[in-house]
């Protein structure tokens, strides 16, 4: 009887699912242990729920500054933009159920893609139980809801469990006035005055996205600047944007602690002030799922922070275990999750790879306007990490974006001196994550900037800025110009 390798799967989001359909699609008997429902963090309770609600809040913010430029006429008894009215609303209460509905059907339709391609699913909570058989084998012990156990035996172990929100000791979310992101789609109203802490690409999100809804926004960030670890030029556009839009925006501000006073949310920053809001959204990061797996009893190496190590093809320090996704702490993005959970597959399984390379991954934020990079970024070539020459374009000479009424944002990208070969570019535009595409094919495939200066682009297009930096790049490389 031929043998069939036997692959054990613990966590069911893009990391896990992405393995199951490869592992299975490669003739592996599979079983993914997860205890949520398949999609995971990223679809019941992160990127797609918030991606709906910022599809809604994009919709508020095309229409509220650009109506009027764009001569559209709101024929009712709607008050003068210039009153304090808006000329539309929301009933987030539907918004949020639409989210939720979404993010269900979504995480529905992977489960069923999952056990059409023969996985089997298992409803629960994996643990790794001691070390490897003489045989190569694993143990995975699945506990399910009602406390009742299961031994399986793997030939390979994939861990992609991903992460929680990490929480303040003295501002512990409660689901009614403060919140974690995994909470806010319970809001049946509009938060009134709503303060975010946090400005990294959550943070930023949320507090864009509510913004745009109606709320009156606080942002508190510990840093100099909104998204600090993004494109500096993109970072200040956004901040701008933010600012010009009303939001009050807290530089170089700790939160301390948040707590409830009534019906109000009370948040003491480091240096004594204290603000107030009606709700609060605890942005400050995650913490890897990693505890109480047995990993350590298993030889799997984690980090002081929790994370998993791995290596390029997603093995950790045990054989025969690999990992994927957040809790690997490589890259939190699903795309990313999702590749490494196929790299692990397809080297386990014989099948031909490619080591992950991060300098390939395109990412985007998804605030208003859209902050979309790929390659290497200006913190690179500041610091000397790379030899690259940069040009940036804001959208203000565009004609389309002229056309759309679109005054912020800009293209940039990087390329080798001497060759012309593009390493790295930013978008930040409206769509950023569809614009990035033709810049990311630039730097997985080792393009000059000749090649997609030659290309044809519509005209008129937000796209044909991405030729036109091409070009003044292309012209500098034989110019000899810095």
């Amino acid at each position: 009887m031929e043998y069939v390798t036997r692959i054990v799967i613990i966590g069911g989001g893009p990391g896990g699912y992405e393995a199951a359909l490869v592992a299975a699609q490669l003739g592996a008997e599979v079983t993914v242990v997860d205890c949520d429902g398949l999609g995971g963090a990223s679809v019941l309770t992160d990127c797609v729920p918030s991606k709906t609600l910022i599809a809604t809040a994009e919709v508020m913010t095309t229409f509220d500054s650009s109506y009027e430029e764009l001569g559209i006429i709101v024929e009712d008894d709607t008050p003068h933009i210039d009153q304090a009215a808006r000329v539309v609303g929301v009933d987030l209460g539907k918004v949020n159920r639409r989210v939720k509905r979404l993010a269900l059907a979504q995480s529905h339709d992977i489960t069923a893609s999952v056990t059409r391609a023969g996985a089997r699913v298992m409803r629960g909570r994996g643990r790794l139980e001691g070390q490897q058989a003489m045989d190569g084998s694993r143990k995975v012990v699945v506990r399910a809801a009602d406390g009742t156990e299961e031994t399986l035996v793997a030939d390979a172990v994939l861990i992609a469990t991903g992460g929680h929100p990490r929480e303040l000791p003295d501002a512990q979310p409660d689901g009614e006035r403060i919140f974690n992101w995994t909470q806010v789609y319970d809001l049946d109203e509009l938060p009134e005055e709503l303060i975010v802490v946090g400005s990294g690409v959550t943070g930023a999100e949320f507090a864009g996205a509510y913004q745009a809804l109606g709320s009156r926004v606080t942002l508190v960030s510990s840093r100099d600047r909104v998204l600090p670890g993004e494109d500096p030029d993109a970072a200040a556009v956004l901040e701008d944007v933010f600012r010009r839009r009303g939001m009050n925006v807290m530089g170089r501000t700790r939160a301390a602690s948040a707590k409830r006073v009534g019906d109000r949310v009370e948040v003491t920053l480091a240096d004594g002030r204290v603000i107030s809001g009606s709700h609060c959204l605890m942005a400050v990061g995650a913490i890897p799922n990693s505890d109480g797996m047995g990993l350590e009893e298993a030889g799997v190496k984690v980090k002081e922070s929790g994370h998993i190590w791995t290596d390029r093809v997603s093995r950790t320090s045990a054989p025969g275990v690999y990992a994927a996704g957040d809790v690997t702490g490589i890259f939190a993005l699903a795309s990313v999750a999702a590749m490494q959970g196929r790299i692990a597959m397809y080297h386990f399984l014989g099948d031909a790879v490619t080591p992950l390379n991060l300098k390939t991954v395109s990412s985007n934020v998804f605030t208003d306007p859209e902050i979309a990079t790929v390659g290497y970024s200006q913190a690179d070539v500041d610091a000397g990490k790379i030899d690259a020459r940069v040009v940036k374009l804001p959208l203000l000479r565009n004609p389309r974006a002229k056309m759309q009424g679109i005054r912020d944002g800009f293209v940039k990208i990087f390329c080798r001196p001497g060759t012309g070969i593009v390493v790295g570019g930013v978008v930040v535009a409206p769509r950023a994550s569809e614009l990035i595409h033709p810049i990311s094919i630039a730097v997985d495939n080792n393009l000059t900037v000749e090649q997609i200066a030659n290309a044809f682009t519509v005209y008129p297009s937000l796209s044909g800025s991405i030729a036109e930096v091409a070009r003044q790049l292309h012209t500098r490389k034989v110019n000899g110009e810095a």
